[in-house]
């Protein structure tokens, strides 16, 4: 069982959580102001006004009054319901991008609730939207089609630099990554840019989650300055979860999708290594990293995943698959027609969780068989020595063949001198990770001993259950296990399953082994 399964099990999982909407709306009120310690919030290097410049034309005749009149025919919608209000002409293109840019700019940045989620604008997107409004076609397109889309900020699109939330940077202006060619080759509308976790998390080490020099401090929409917004996609997670666009792209190496969606509770999916491409995007791993789509719900998950697909020649892990393609009419189908007789391993350690009882109990009554299982106490000793060596040879090659050859910097070891001229403004919460990077004298030999047994005891700490239970699935929550996901290389998806007692979301985790000829050689 692969990325198609887990897809199609987490979408009968959505809509077990209790309504609760971000608190979002024109009543400041509604925001809690309770303060946490953070250092910076909003940013300091990013000039809002430069951001809006493009877009100042278009609101003499977008106004409050349209805004207010297109929110029941976007909030909340899925992107099927959003193509059939445009066919049915209630609403086209150009009107829901006017209406993302009018939201994101009412709400992310310089308010009373501001959330820091969006950190870039593509100048062109409402004339690209005007002209997908004027396209005719003999068959239907993708149902990514002319819809808004944004990016995290380590993925290379054209228009815009790319960052990875870094001032060193600043000035990244570079081609389309291999996924935005494919987005833009379905017809995808690139909105902009996300916020993140300065170089994806791996870089200061006692930081906040959502921290970069470049987008200031992303804040949780649903407990703004108190709840985590996980990282280190969180400006992807909290522009899902706060209507900003129509979906989202992130990244995950270990918990980077999973997180962010599970604390704003939005769908993520971190599919497997290789279904994706990586090239033109910033890396942490070359072994363990991939970009994945995070939505407000499953079908849009899935669309947006099915749109980005494909295989590259230039990742070494990009392999040739039909994993997944969408369909409607199979996402559509009853929890029964498919759920049934299949297996689900659930870990003994978390049935204190109510909603995770929850969740389990809804997908019994719908036919499956559940199995509690026990967490195997494994190390992941090393784990840190594999990301250290693959940034510190990684990041040179992302700077060589995909980044702008204007850069100054080289690799790590300039970034780390770039910082130290300004630190207050390029760190100001240090860079002890990327001290560790040039710091770590692991061998060649024993790098590979390490990612070896890592990548051992993460297949074997899943794959014990799934064998001796013949399991679909093991379940899981939030992020808890994407650490041993992440070495197994295998695929997870999270989906809302609730709030606890004090309005924290919480996900339901999907975990799955995949099959033997994808795994890394």
């Amino acid at each position: 069982m692969k990325t198609k399964l887990l897809i199609l099990v987490a979408l009968i999982l959505f809509s077990c959580k209790k309504e609760l909407q971000p608190a979002l709306s024109d009543d400041t009120s509604a925001i809690s102001v309770k303060e946490v310690e953070f250092k910076i919030l909003d940013s300091e290097y990013l000039d809002v006004h430069t951001l809006w410049q493009p877009f100042e034309k278009y609101w003499v005749d977008f106004t409050e009054e349209d805004y207010n009149r297109l929110k029941p025919l976007v909030l909340e919608q899925d992107i099927p319901t959003l193509q059939r209000h445009i066919s049915e002409s209630k609403l086209s293109y150009e009107e829901l991008t006017l209406f993302y840019l009018y939201r994101i700019k009412k709400f992310d940045r310089l308010n009373e609730l501001s959330l820091n989620s969006v950190v870039a604008l593509n100048p062109n997107v409402v004339e690209e939207a005007k002209k997908a409004d004027l396209t005719e076609f003999e068959i239907a397109p993708h149902p990514i089609f002319g819809m808004p889309i944004l990016l995290k900020d380590n993925i290379n699109a054209s228009g815009m630099p790319t960052t990875a939330g870094a001032i060193s940077l600043a000035n990244n202006n570079t081609g389309d990554a291999f996924i935005v060619k494919q987005l833009k080759r379905n017809g995808t509308l690139i909105l902009g840019k996300t916020n993140l976790s300065e170089w994806a998390y791996f870089f200061c080490g006692e930081c906040p989650s959502g921290y970069s020099a470049v987008g200031g401090q992303t804040l949780n929409p649903y407990g703004r300055i108190i709840m985590d917004t996980g990282g280190s996609s969180a400006g992807s997670g909290v522009a899902a979860a706060t209507n900003f666009a129509a979906g989202t792209v992130g990244s995950e190496t270990s918990g980077s999708i999973l997180s962010p969606a599970s604390q704003n509770s939005v769908v993520g999916l971190k599919p497997t290594i290789g279904t994706l491409s990586r090239t033109g995007i910033v890396p942490i791993s070359s072994t363990l990293d991939t970009p994945g789509p995070i939505a407000k719900n499953v079908i849009d998950t899935a669309i947006l995943f099915d749109a980005m697909k494909g295989y590259d020649a230039d990742d070494g892990l990009s392999f040739k698959t039909d994993a997944f393609s969408y369909n409607s009419e199979l996402l559509m189908k009853q929890p029964e027609e498919f759920l049934a007789g299949n297996r689900f391993g659930v870990f003994k350690e978390l049935l204190s969780d109510s909603l995770y009882v929850n969740a389990v109990a809804k997908l019994e009554k719908s036919g499956s068989i559940i199995i509690e299982i026990e967490e195997i106490d494994i190390k992941l000793n090393g784990f840190l020595t594999l990301l250290n060596i693959d940034m510190r040879n990684d990041l040179p090659r992302y700077l060589a063949n995909n980044a702008d050859q204007s850069l100054s910097i080289k690799n790590v070891q300039d970034v780390i001198a770039f910082n130290k001229k300004d630190s207050i403004f390029t760190m100001p919460y240090g860079q002890a990770l990327f001290y560790g990077i040039v710091n770590d004298s692991t061998s060649d030999p024993d790098f590979k001993m390490v990612k070896d047994s890592l990548h051992i005891k993460g297949k074997h700490f899943f794959d014990v259950h799934i064998k001796t239970h013949n399991l679909d699935a093991i379940l899981s929550i939030n992020n808890y296990h994407a650490g041993e996901a992440a070495v197994a290389i295998y695929p997870a998806i999270t989906v809302p399953m609730g709030y606890d007692n004090d309005g924290k979301p919480k996900g339901l985790t999907f975990i799955t082994s995949k099959k033997e000829t994808d795994i890394l050689k």
